[in-house]
């Protein structure tokens, strides 16, 4: 039997700002697990994420803040939260090095 793959999750923070990154990592028929890179990378305007399904997502690196209709969330690395689904959010900025691990399930 050959030997799993290995991924590294923390690519080269200098790859190329301003292009954000979504790699499926594990999917199911209940959640689907997600790598995420920002470079500095943010919601385009007037862009709000309203999900069908739960999303817990923690920042492993970097910094950013999230905007919510009632606030906003600073985040720095190892910051983790569940945002429910159907809650309107948007990532309003992300630093150059911000990587995210996301699993979107049904709650």
């Amino acid at each position: 039997m050959p030997l799993p793959t290995v991924t590294n999750l923390f690519p080269p923070a200098d790859g190329m700002p301003g292009r954000e990154s979504f790699a499926t990592l594990q999917e199911g028929r209940a959640f689907t697990f997600e790598h995420i890179v920002s470079r500095g990378e943010a919601s385009p305007p007037d862009f709000w994420y309203d999900q069908e399904r739960d999303e817990w997502v923690m920042l492993a690196r970097g910094e950013a803040l999230l905007r919510f209709e009632d606030g906003d969330l600073n985040l720095k690395a190892g910051d983790a939260l569940t945002i429910p689904a159907g809650v309107r959010h948007r990532v309003e900025t992300a630093s150059n090095d911000a990587v995210w691990l996301a699993l979107h399930f049904r709650g």
